[in-house]
């Protein structure tokens, strides 16, 4: 058999969760509350590939600006604006206010920079937005035009969402040696693994972020749910937020209301 390419976070712990990392190609979901880290995991995973592997980085973001991401890794130490200038790091902002059609501007982005990672910060704030722009003149609206024709009983909201997911995931994995992650709110209580309660069954992977309330103290958790192509850890793993960015530690699991010895299988 051959071996599986990976893709590493270059977050050791992590990593070792992964059984050695991301198989190559595969789409993730990570979900998270808000304050949970998903964007400095984002960030690591591509400043990684950059820094340690040599891979270029694409980041798309929908909620902040290129100076706010740039504030938000100079906090950790890393130097973005060298790394974009070096040409291993693109960061566009895409303004949901404008209207703009987001699936053809990731699509060159992506085909002009060839990015080896992609991060969509985030797919919630994105699949909501094309439900008003790229979805007046898309196939994937009229998808939904002609379901309602041949059935004519209402469209689900999940329904269109499905819809809308299948078609934006297509295209994402039509972009060439690249592995996507995409990040999703997750509101504390829910119980599905994304905001649509759609994406986790559409994607390959998905991680989850949360934090946790134990007696005296919260703690972060980091949890590989599921990750086609691979083996992995199901284990919640605890991190830190250091100076230098995520820290996993895979001597402690969290178990319920507890913390815990080390990774089961380790």
């Amino acid at each position: 058999m051959a071996e599986i390419e990976r893709v590493k976070f270059g977050i050791q712990g992590l990593d070792k969760a992964l059984n050695g990392g991301i198989p190559k190609g595969n789409l993730v979901l990570l979900s998270g509350g808000a304050g949970t880290g998903k964007t400095t995991f984002s960030l690591q995973f591509l400043i990684n590939g950059a820094l340690l592997f040599g891979e270029k980085g694409l980041y798309i973001s929908t909620e902040q600006s290129v100076q706010e991401l740039r504030k938000a890794a100079s906090t950790f130490g890393w130097k973005l604006e060298d790394l974009e200038k070096a040409g291993l790091i693109r960061i566009r902002y895409l303004n949901i206010l404008k209207g703009d059609s987001f699936l053809k501007n990731i699509k060159v982005e992506a085909e002009d920079f060839q990015p080896k990672r992609i991060v969509i910060d985030s797919l919630t704030t994105l699949t909501d937005t094309m439900l008003v722009t790229d979805l007046k003149d898309d196939i994937a609206f009229s998808v939904v035009q002609v379901a309602e024709t041949v059935n004519p009983f209402p469209r689900t909201e999940r329904m269109i969402a499905k819809t809308i997911l299948y078609h934006l995931i297509g295209a994402l994995r039509d972009i060439d040696n690249a592995t996507v992650m995409l990040t999703s709110e997750l509101l504390e209580g829910e119980k599905g693994l994304s905001a649509d309660a759609v994406s986790e069954f559409i994607c390959d992977g998905v991680i989850i972020v949360a934090l946790r309330d134990l007696a005296r103290e919260s703690v972060r958790s980091v949890r590989v749910r599921k990750m086609r192509n691979t083996a992995h850890s199901i284990a919640s793993l605890l991190f830190d937020m250091t100076p230098s960015g995520v820290v996993v530690k895979t001597e402690t699991v969290f178990e319920g209301e507890k913390i815990s010895g080390i990774i089961p299988g380790q």
